[in-house]
């Protein structure tokens, strides 16, 4: 039995400047979320994709080898590209997993330690204007909420994606996008604490200060310094007993 092969109807945008392969697998990573595209469902052939990215071939070929790697597409030859798994597939089942326990905690805090630190220091060295404006709105945004006695959530939550962002990091991004319920629930957790919000407020001014005034190391230890002091308590009341 043969199934009827989605058909897209979004285009894919055209890279503006001279592309690297992590610019085309943006881009295609863009075209299969426009389309809700499925595992099984093909994307096209390499020359179409040239085609409409308006890029050469050799840039194609690069972005479908790290996607092949990573499991995403497969290629078909003489057929076209063949989407196997969405690219937020990769990481969530582990996240969903994790929000359904109640030891995801511990675990998501250290891995926001680990990634969201990365970040504060690459937002450093390459965060854009752009960037750094919705940095400034973000932190705004959480004042605002703080002074009408709210924890601040929705500007939290924009100021740790703000900061992501401007890594320009695809990857780091990808990954902090697919645990993204697990982070919003454990940062609730953090910023219900009486007090909580207006610390928290405060260490993120002091991160981005230092990635305005391009201090990577001094963004990194800010960021490491803010997770650490908010979430210690928080990861030893949940850390899950040894075994053995």
């Amino acid at each position: 039995m043969t199934t009827a092969r989605r058909q897209p109807n979004a285009q894919l945008r055209p890279v503006n400047r001279k592309p690297i392969y992590e610019q085309v697998s943006d881009r295609l990573r863009e075209f299969i979320d426009v389309n809700q595209l499925q595992p099984g469902d093909r994307l096209m052939t390499e020359r179409e994709l040239a085609a409409q990215l308006e890029v050469g071939r050799s840039s194609i070929r690069e972005a479908i080898t790290a996607l092949r790697a990573r499991g995403i597409v497969e290629v078909r030859h003489g057929e076209g590209i063949y989407l196997l798994r969405r690219p937020e597939d990769l990481i969530s089942s582990l996240a969903s997993e994790l929000v359904e326990t109640h030891i995801d905690h511990p675990y998501i805090w250290e891995t926001r330690q680990a990634l969201e630190t990365q970040c504060a220091r690459l937002a450093a060295t390459r965060a854009t204007a752009d960037d750094l404006g919705e940095l400034d709105a973000s932190l705004e945004a959480m004042a605002t909420e703080i002074e009408a006695g709210e924890p601040g959530l929705e500007g939290d939550r924009r100021f740790h994606l703000g900061v992501a962002t401007a890594s320009h990091n695809p990857i780091l991004i990808q990954l902090l996008n697919g645990i993204r319920s697990s982070l919003d629930r454990t940062s609730e957790t953090s910023l219900t604490r009486p007090g909580q919000p207006a610390t928290s407020l405060c260490d993120h001014r002091a991160i981005l200060e230092a990635i305005r005034t391009g201090l990577p190391t001094k963004a990194a230890d800010e960021m490491l310094r803010h997770l650490v002091t908010t979430t210690d308590a928080l990861v030893a009341d949940n850390r899950p007993e040894p075994t053995g």
